[in-house]
């Protein structure tokens, strides 16, 4: 079946309900299609890909959450700077060293067990404990050690703090401190797995304002409204049906016609053509503290060589890749200045396309005629990926360097990020918490978190980015993060590309569709007119 027979027959599936979910109203059902869904109900389990963060934002609470505002555009956005209650209806500093926090005593899981501060500390004692992803994500807010975590009766829950750091409080409201149902996982847990992580990356444990009513990994998700649902105004729409539609041709055309109501994360190409058609609505947002990037595994020959990694950012075609990829839908990161002007991320970079500087520094580091090398990319998000692969490919073959392509399978994304063993790939990384230490915590600190892709390590680097985390005073701060960003330049283990549009089109009815860090959906917020 070729690609537009499958998108045909798709079309008709959603036009005529024959998706089993489809039996409510169109007015209490929203229809999306993404490029690649999710491969885990579980952010805690090892692999979970981008896609589940939206899943288990909208399966589970979290104790805090955050507002939204109206842009100038008149889009909605989260914001950053209004932190609301979710699971915990009310909090307070107790002391300097502690935050308490008051559960709702009315907040039931889906299976109709009651929540309780119990349940709060299992699910933080795991995050902590799992490794990875999930532990990282806490240390970077300073929540690290089952000791901190306290259940004071059912409805308290305590937090000690080890220092104060700004952003402990924030780091709660990101997907990964969600609330499990612990008695229900501990049924499925084993000697090899006392998380219960296999078991609840495959099954919903949450009490969350959506429960997963069907899940076929690769094709389809399907949510429906949890009616007893405590934590905020109970959503509009009863059912979500996601479908995994990988062709972005085909993902236009569904939302053009109106066989769905949102497509997510549109090729910037599509984006544009939609907006000016006008037949839809298209909202895009610059996605805040992120960047595409061509990266270098810094322990993979010839890329430990910095002369290589320079020369490499001095051959990419960045204003091919700005007019031929993202048309415009992105912010340019690069030829910017060769020092850091403000203590600011992402900021363009020094780099820009030099064919003759690139073959000079490439001879200087004994490599005149070149080399051989792959470029990985993520398959998942290949709208992107693989254009931009192309592009690299043949710019970095005009100073010598042969590089082939490896399409790597988007569910398989994650691991191969982990192994840190590819030397050259192309991939986005954007910080939640929209600190310039923050991003470089994740991104190049030499502990190597998963998004270090690069296993950079670089104990100068790691000492200005330690100190800023907890810095009081303004101008060291400032200070401290233009010294980690120029090192991160001279260095250059990742070469910044474009900070990316968050892209999305929907029918004329569908309201309330609001921007966030995670880059999901918040189906909560969302209604249909």
């Amino acid at each position: 079946m070729n690609a537009m027979l499958r998108g045909l027959c798709l079309a008709t599936a959603l036009a005529t309900c024959a998706v089993p979910a489809l039996a409510q109203s169109r007015d209490e059902t929203l229809l999306v299609v993404v490029e690649s869904g999710t491969n885990s109900l579980d952010i805690h389990a090892v692999g979970a890909n981008p896609a589940s963060y939206g899943v288990v934002w909208n399966i589970y609470d979290r104790l805090l959450s955050y507002g939204t505002k109206t842009m100038p555009d008149g889009s909605l956005s989260y914001d950053h700077t209004n932190i609301k209650p979710e699971l915990a209806e009310s909090w307070k500093f107790t002391a300097d060293d502690e935050i308490t926090f008051y559960l709702r005593k009315d907040a039931k899981f889906h299976d109709g067990t009651p929540i309780t501060a119990k349940d709060v500390k299992w699910s933080f004692d795991r995050m902590v404990a799992v490794g990875g992803f999930p532990t990282f994500q806490m240390k970077a807010g300073s929540l690290e050690k089952p000791e901190q975590f306290i259940a004071v009766d059912d409805h308290t829950f305590r937090v000690k703090l080890l220092r104060k750091d700004k952003l402990t409080v924030p780091d709660l409201g990101v997907p990964v401190p969600i609330v499990l149902n612990s008695e229900l996982i501990k049924k499925h847990a084993t000697e090899k797995d006392p998380w219960g992580l296999e078991w609840s990356k495959l099954n919903d444990a949450g009490g969350g304002a959506y429960k997963v009513e069907s899940w076929k990994p690769g094709e389809q998700l399907v949510l429906a409204r949890y009616d007893d649902w405590k934590s905020g105004p109970l959503p509009k729409l009863k059912k979500v049906v996601i479908r995994d539609v990988p062709s972005a041709g085909n993902r236009r055309a569904l939302v053009e016609r109106g066989d769905v109501d949102l497509s997510f994360d549109l090729p910037p190409k599509d984006s544009q053509e939609l907006a000016k058609g006008g037949k839809v609505k298209v909202t895009g947002t610059p996605i805040e503290n992120s960047l595409w990037y061509t990266g270098m595994g810094v322990k993979q020959p010839p890329f430990d060589n910095v002369k290589v990694r320079q020369a490499v950012a001095y051959a990419l075609p960045y204003q091919k890749i700005m007019d031929a990829v993202v048309y415009g839908r992105a912010i340019p990161m690069f030829g910017g200045p060769a020092t850091p002007t403000k203590a600011v991320w992402p900021q363009p970079s020094p780099y820009n396309t030099d064919m003759a500087k690139a073959r000079k520094l490439l001879a200087e580091a004994g490599f005149p005629n070149g080399f051989e090398t792959v470029i990985h990319i993520n398959q998942g998000v290949a709208s992107l990926s693989e254009p931009m692969a192309t592009l690299v490919q043949e710019s970095l073959g005009q100073i010598g360097i042969k590089a082939t392509i490896n399409k790597v399978p988007g569910a398989n994304w994650r691991a191969a990020m982990l192994k840190k063993d590819m030397p050259l790939f192309i991939d986005t990384f954007a910080g939640w918490l929209n600190y310039p230490d923050y991003y470089f915590f994740w991104g190049y600190h030499g502990q190597n978190a998963v998004f270090n892709v690069m296993s950079y390590q670089n104990p100068e680097m790691d000492k200005l980015i330690d100190a800023s985390r907890f810095e009081t005073d303004a101008k060291k701060y400032e200070d401290q993060v233009k010294g980690f960003v120029k090192m991160a330049w001279d260095d250059v283990p990742r070469a910044p590309l474009f900070q990316y549009y968050l892209d999305a089109a929907m029918g004329k009815n569908v309201q309330g569709y609001t921007y966030w860090f995670h880059r999901a959906i918040d189906f909560r917020s969302i209604s249909k007119k």
